[in-house]
């Protein structure tokens, strides 16, 4: 037995806003097999990220956060700059102590995206 892929869950308030971010802003594209009203799936080549409806949250209390792998983290963050995409203030570029080159971005519901490329 091994495990192969795991899909995290972030929340959203509002899934037509949450959708045109991921989708019209980032790239990414919805899928599954049906459209639910409170339910967003989305997916970017072998990234696949989920979304429930939490319509009370409150961005400045939500701590959800992704991790997530790339292959050309420079090319990623000039994309990212390119379309005008908001770095998050504390997030720019870097390489960190842990040897990691990483950025961050916040979603609409303030859910941190880490981007990052190393060993």
């Amino acid at each position: 037995m091994k495990l192969t892929t795991i899909h995290p869950k972030l929340p959203m308030r509002n899934k037509a806003i949450t959708k045109d971010f991921y989708v019209g802003q980032l790239g990414f594209v919805a899928c599954g097999a049906a459209d639910y009203e409170d339910y967003l799936m989305i997916k970017k080549d072998q990234v696949e990220i989920h979304f429930f409806s939490f319509k009370e949250l409150l961005p400045q209390e939500n701590y959800g956060m992704v991790y997530i792998r790339t292959d050309d983290i420079d090319q990623l963050y000039q994309s990212f700059l390119e379309n005008n995409i908001a770095i998050h203030p504390n997030g720019q570029l870097m390489t960190k102590p842990w040897g990691q080159r990483e950025f961050s971005i916040l979603d609409p519901d303030n859910n941190l995206l880490t981007f990052g490329a190393g060993e």
